[in-house]
């Protein structure tokens, strides 16, 4: 029987005994029940001589008299009237005969039960209650830490196959899968294979599914923990679940422990000084000792997964503990390749869905990504009754992941419909026209999330680093929406809130990080400050360098849409075709696109005060310098 379950049948008994408490404490039939008349009742039958027999009840206040009818009347004598009732008697016109009688002997069952049940059963549903609660011995709270713990019996079923995307962190991790199937290997040359794994990286890639892997590759056991399982109220709980944690995996060694959110517990100590702080920091001490004090021997591999290895403590991330720190990335079009055909294999996609497209359409998506976009293709597919996943089904679901869904009661006056229109089709001009951008892959008027629009640009390849011309190209076609409404409309209008945010966001950071500023040069400017996932700075530079740097931003967000003007001003009878054909069909494709915009001239913008902005030799005349040099 379950805890939950005996509790409820306690509460039913203590509901019963209860119930009996109160019925042996009203019940007429008692010794001491309520009378069956007053006592001045009865001292008025005594008066009037209709009594003939009284009898008392020894150790009791209770009298009962007899009539000369042959009726019972029985009362209770208050207290003070006995000598003055007895008196009454004798002094009775009618021979009145007094007797005594015993009460009735025999166990009183009734009050037992009535009294000492409902004790003994408050007493064991407490008792029941605070055993559920933890009780706070140590053995219980390793019960309940053994009841948080998750043995995963289906990791043999998952295999590095299973893996795409994160083909590094494979080759790193297929040296533990070694280990762990064949130590002799290593231990025949004097190595030592890592005790513990890290793995970091951004949310949603595969961090725990490479885990699972390595122990299916293995066919070693899985146990997965979370870092805030060890967290708890009761003080020494974090403790004792780290060590029966060890305890249990070396039992069943070869094994592997992954905890997954570990800087839950293992952020950096002396963070603050609160009873909660130190229960955390009590955990992390305890799980430095057990990594300390398991061998390589044992075949126990410590694999743990973070989001944030840099507020992690310093001492957990040092050699001896964990030893191998492997990055998990966001993937490459190659790896997003991949993990678009392992999530379609159990999908009937029709013969028009290009996998290729799928993952050139995807940059900065992560695993976990691309398998919501193909389920939102699946689910969209099932609502519109059809028998295959299309490609319409994918660009939609694409749509929905990245902007939100479709807005349909959304209604616009036909100002708003224009205003709109003008605004995404400066963005798409603009972007189209200089060189540093990403080509426009579609644009639409249709509201959908918080955007009333949008205009979708996307990366030929992916980038690893961004040049100074292509955040300037990027800011000018961030701006292009706001300008087209200053030109068209002559007001503006709050629709470009977020691309003036971006923009300033950019612009600061070109200043302030990325030192592309020609007045202040390479300098990073602002200390971060806390560990909170806000971007907090904290300032380490004079007012007068502060004036310079407001002023520097304002010049490049000025260029920015000075450009920007320059090009709609250009080219505005292909602006007004690509606001009317965007009000006509609300949405426009790559070939459509590129049907309006044939024959535009690629912009150069005028960047030529900062020498750096140049535009650099070709390689061989550089290389014919150098050597002339």
């Amino acid at each position: 029987m379950s805890s939950p379950t005996r509790i409820r049948a306690l509460l039913v008994l203590l509901a019963l005994a209860t119930a009996l408490l109160v019925v042996t404490t009203f019940d007429g039939s008692s010794a001491e029940g309520p009378p069956s008349s007053d006592f001045s009742e009865l001292a008025t039958l005594v008066e009037n001589g209709e009594v003939d027999r009284v009898t008392f009840t020894q150790g009791s206040s209770v009298v009962t008299a007899e009539t000369v009818d042959g009726e019972t009347v029985q009362s209770v004598v208050p207290p003070g009237f006995t000598d003055e009732f007895a008196q009454q008697l004798l002094d009775s016109t009618r021979p009145i005969t007094v007797d005594t009688a015993t009460p009735a002997s025999g166990f009183p069952w009734a009050t037992i039960l009535g009294t000492v049940l409902p004790l003994l059963l408050m007493v064991v549903l407490v008792w029941a209650i605070l055993t559920r609660m933890g009780g706070g011995s140590g053995k219980r709270a390793k019960k309940q830490f053994t009841s948080r713990t998750r043995t995963d019996s289906d990791t043999s079923s998952v295999t590095f196959d299973d893996v795409a995307g994160a083909s590094e962190a494979i080759v790193e991790l297929n040296e533990i899968k070694q280990f762990l199937a064949d130590p002799s290997r290593f231990h025949k040359y004097g190595a030592k294979i890592p005790k513990g794994v890290l793995l970091y990286g951004p949310p949603g890639t595969g961090k725990t599914l490479i885990a699972r892997a390595v122990a299916g590759e293995a066919g070693a056991p899985f146990y997965t923990l979370s870092g805030s399982d060890f967290v708890e109220t009761y003080a020494g709980v974090g403790a004792s679940r780290v060590r029966a944690l060890f305890e249990e995996a070396r039992k069943n060694a070869p094994a592997i422990i992954f905890v997954d959110e570990i800087d839950a517990v293992g952020r950096h100590r002396g963070g603050g000084g609160g009873a909660g702080d130190q229960e955390r920091e009590a955990t992390l001490n305890q799980l430095l000792v057990e990594m300390d004090g398991f061998d390589v021997d044992s075949g126990v591999i410590f694999i743990a997964a973070t989001n944030r290895p840099d507020i992690l403590d310093k001492a957990l991330l040092r050699p001896g503990r964990f030893d191998r720190q492997i990055a998990i990335e966001t993937p490459d079009l190659a790896g997003r390749r991949e993990i678009v055909a392992v999530h379609a294999k159990n999908k009937p996609l029709s013969e028009d869905v290009d996998i290729e497209s799928i993952a050139r359409q995807t940059p900065g998506f992560s695993g976990a990504d691309i398998a919501n976009l193909l389920n939102e293709a699946a689910l969209l597919s099932a609502r519109r009754e059809k028998p295959f996943i299309t490609q319409a089904e994918v660009e939609d679901a694409l749509d929905r992941v990245v902007a939100g869904a479709e807005r349909s009661s959304t209604t616009l006056s036909e100002k708003e419909k224009h205003v709109i229109a003008y605004h995404e089709a400066g963005h798409a001009l603009v972007g189209h026209v200089l060189p540093n951008t990403d080509p426009i892959h579609k644009v639409t008027i249709i509201p959908r999330g918080r955007a009333l629009g949008w205009t979708l640009a996307l990366p030929e390849r992916d980038k690893v680093l961004r040049s100074q011309s292509e955040l300037s190209d990027e800011m000018a076609m961030l701006l292009g929406g706001r300008v087209a409404e200053e030109l068209i409309f002559g007001d503006p209008t709050t629709g470009a809130v977020n691309d003036i945010e971006r923009v300033t966001a950019i612009a600061r950071a070109m200043v302030t990080t990325f030192g592309m500023s020609s007045t202040l040069g390479p300098q990073k400017f602002g200390v971060g400050v806390g560990e909170s996932y806000a971007a907090q700075t904290s300032q380490n530079y004079s007012d007068i360098i502060a004036g310079k740097i407001d002023s520097e931003v304002q010049t490049m967000i000025d260029g920015a849409a000075t450009e920007a003007r320059e090009i709609l001003t250009l080219h505005r009878p292909v602006l007004d075709t690509l606001a009317e054909r965007l009000i006509e069909d609300e949405t426009l494709n790559k070939d459509e696109l590129a049907e309006i915009f044939a024959g535009l001239p690629v912009f150069q913008p005028d960047r030529d005060s900062d020498p750096r902005n140049q535009d650099p030799l070709p390689l061989d005349l550089r290389n014919e310098e150098l050597s002339n040099s």
